[in-house]
C-alpha cells in the first residue's frame, strides 16, 4: 500500500447506529478507531454527513464498541477498554483525558478537574472542552458536575446527565 493510500486508509470515516436505553447512539471511526460516540439532538453533534459512509455494526471497530456499551448499560462494565481517537485542542485533549480518570460512580466538579490539569481559574474553560467531547459515555464527560453539585451541562442533555449519574450510583437501572 502507498504512503497515501495508507494516509487515506487512517482517515476514512465510516458510522453506523447501535440501540441504546437512550435511544440509537451514532459510532463513528476514523481509521478503524472510534472517534465519535452521539446521541440524538446531541449539543455539538457534527453533521451527520461528516460521518462517512454508514456501514453494518458487525465492521471493525463497532462490534467491540457495541458490546462494552452493552455491559455497561446492563451494569455489567464499569470502565471501557476501547481504542478511541480523540481529535481536538491540546487543552480539549487533556480535559479528555482526564475525563477517563473520574472513577465509575464518581463525580468531580468543573473547579477540581481545572484544578487537576494545572489551571484552577480555568473551569469555564474545561467546561466547554468537556461539552464538546466527542466520544460520550465512553469519555465520561456526564461525571463532572457544578461546583454546587448541580447538574450542569451535557451534550447530551441534562436528564441524560442525571439519568446517568444516578445509574452508575445504583440508584436506578437502565
Amino acid at each position: 500500500m502507498s504512503t497515501t493510500n495508507t494516509m487515506k486508509a487512517m482517515s476514512t470515516k465510516q458510522h453506523t447506529v447501535v440501540e441504546s436505553p437512550y435511544g440509537p447512539l451514532t459510532l463513528v471511526a476514523t481509521g478503524g478507531v472510534l472517534s465519535g460516540l452521539y446521541m440524538t439532538g446531541q449539543r455539538h453533534r457534527p453533521a451527520e454527513e461528516s460521518f462517512g459512509e454508514r456501514v453494518a455494526a458487525t465492521e471493525e471497530p463497532f462490534p467491540e464498541v457495541a458490546r462494552q456499551l452493552t455491559a455497561y448499560f446492563a451494569g455489567e462494565l464499569t470502565e471501557f477498554d476501547v481504542p478511541v481517537r480523540l481529535e481536538g485542542t491540546a487543552f480539549q485533549r487533556s480535559v479528555w483525558d482526564q475525563l477517563v480518570r473520574i472513577p465509575y460512580g464518581e463525580t468531580w466538579s468543573y473547579g477540581e478537574l481545572a484544578a487537576r490539569l494545572g489551571k484552577p481559574n480555568a473551569s469555564r474553560a474545561v467546561g466547554l472542552a468537556n461539552g464538546k467531547n466527542p466520544v460520550s459515555i465512553i469519555v465520561p464527560c456526564h461525571r463532572v458536575i457544578g461546583a454546587s453539585g448541580s447538574m450542569t451541562g451535557y451534550g447530551g442533555g441534562v436528564e441524560r446527565k442525571v439519568q446517568l449519574l444516578a445509574f452508575e450510583a445504583g440508584a436506578t437501572t437502565l
